[in-house]
């Protein structure tokens, strides 16, 4: 059985500190991705994440950080399907090249496809949305996409 993976990748204008701070930050975080964040993500903890508008609500383990370069956590356990997300800044200049590799998608799976399509989809989206709170300020574009 092959470990299928999804990889999505944008620039953003802002230095990697900005954007790593934005998405550990429990006070950031709801600016462009979930509803709340029950701590700053940190290597070892578990954390609680709510997603209100969707009625949703998991938990993250974070497995790896080192600050302003890379995040590894799993989720989805807690349904039987955990996956792992690495998140990657790379730092050109002012930009930062933010990049999501989810992993642990099971090629087996008869919705494998659909489900790969699906994490792609959030994870464009949510990085748009990062983008767009990080370099314009924009607050409300988060949780407008209709599944």
């Amino acid at each position: 059985m092959m470990d299928t993976h999804v990889r999505t990748k944008l620039k953003i204008h802002k230095p990697a500190n900005e954007v790593f701070e934005a998405i550990v930050s429990p006070e950031k975080i709801g600016n462009f991705w979930f509803s709340s964040s029950s701590d700053k993500w940190e290597k070892g903890k578990k954390i609680a994440l709510r997603y209100d508008e969707y009625n949703a609500k998991g938990v993250i383990t974070v497995l790896d950080i080192e600050v302003n370069r890379t995040i590894v956590f799993t989720w989805g356990e807690e349904h039987g399907e955990g996956t792992v997300v690495t998140i990657t800044f790379i730092e050109d200049d002012s930009n930062t090249i933010i990049e999501v590799v989810e992993s642990g998608l099971k090629e087996d799976d008869p919705e494998v496809v659909a489900k790969m399509m699906g994490q792609k989809e959030g994870w464009v989206y949510t990085l748009t949305c990062l983008k767009g709170y990080l370099e314009n300020g924009v607050t409300n574009l988060r949780a407008s996409l209709i599944h």
